[in-house]
């Protein structure tokens, strides 16, 4: 590394956390500033609203690149690698980085996939051969919706928010802390709904902020599984997918499952796979299997404590 720990402007570490913070903040509000540029009085989920929506966040997130250039220019940090390695933009590793994460998260999901297989009216067979006609994909990619929730928003999102934060984050505050604070950025980001919740009176305001709360929680959570996931791997790839999943599958239906007809079996599923989610959460996403993790060398900028407990994310 060509920085010491605690490198930044003027020499200080609070000067680097600052630099830091407001280079998140800035992003954070330039992602969800670009959602409103196009005036409408139409919801968001109108085809005309996805698109120009499309537009704007697909211009802001390859721009986010430029974040990172400045902050680095600011603070002088030199880590060593080039910026499209340190965002998770590598070969090394990338096929158990696809498969490993989201076989994770299928896993922790396991409660809920058993309890859609017992509502779906398809057997087997019949998934199979929806999920390989071409016309269902011709379907779902001419679908705003779909392409909004299970391409657009995850990789963006995902790009922008761990790609782009976890790299000017690590630095101030170490790994292990990094993964908490920069999902605070994700799920303030997602309070905007609350926005055209109002304008479009969707509910009652209480319900609303009910909603939103509750929103900010879960996304907060997800947003500390999926930069948990982008350290460990060092890979945005799995991320990306990991929050696709997610989205199709929604959160899980807790409620139905306790009135299901096979309640005791689904419930027991569920419970399963939260079990088996926290034994297989290090092994199934150990560095070893992914290469030279590139984040993982910004960690040795932040404070000596805050390095050391960053090893076991790195190990």
């Amino acid at each position: 590394m060509s920085e010491e720990a605690g490198a930044g402007p003027g020499g200080s570490s609070s000067g680097l956390c600052w630099a830091s913070l407001l280079s998140c903040f800035s992003l954070a509000c330039s992602y969800v500033g670009s959602l409103y540029v196009w005036k409408s009085h139409l919801p968001r989920d109108h085809p005309a609203v996805i698109k120009r929506r499309f537009t704007s966040v697909l211009i802001v997130s390859c721009l986010s690149p430029a974040f990172i250039w400045v902050w680095k220019e600011v603070t002088g940090i030199k880590p060593g690698t080039s910026l499209l390695a340190l965002m998770g933009f590598r070969l090394e590793g990338i096929l158990p980085a696809m498969l490993l994460p989201l076989l994770l998260t299928m896993v922790l999901f396991l409660g809920p996939l058993i309890q859609l297989s017992m509502d779906c009216p398809w057997d087997l067979l019949d998934g199979l051969k929806v999920a390989f006609d071409p016309h269902f994909w011709v379907l779902c990619l001419t679908d705003m919706r779909w392409l909004r929730n299970q391409v657009i928003a995850p990789l963006t999102e995902e790009l922008v928010f761990r790609a782009c934060m976890l790299p000017m984050l690590v630095p101030c505050t170490g790994l292990g802390p990094a993964v908490f604070t920069c999902p605070l950025f994700f799920g303030v980001a997602h309070f905007h709904h609350v926005i055209e919740q109002l304008r479009f009176r969707q509910g009652s305001t209480a319900s609303i902020f009910l909603s939103a709360v509750f929103q900010f929680s879960y996304t907060a959570v997800f947003g500390a599984y999926t930069a948990f996931i982008f350290i460990r791997t060092g890979h945005l790839v799995g991320p990306v997918l990991c929050h696709s999943f997610c989205n199709y599958v929604g959160f899980p239906a807790v409620g139905a499952a306790l009135e299901h007809p096979q309640r005791l079996l689904v419930v027991f599923f569920y419970l399963l796979g939260v079990v088996l989610f926290l034994l297989l959460l290090h092994p199934m996403t150990d560095p070893a299997f992914f290469g030279h993790l590139p984040i993982c060398s910004l960690s040795r900028l932040s404070s000596a404590a805050n390095s050391i407990s960053s090893l076991s994310l790195c190990s």
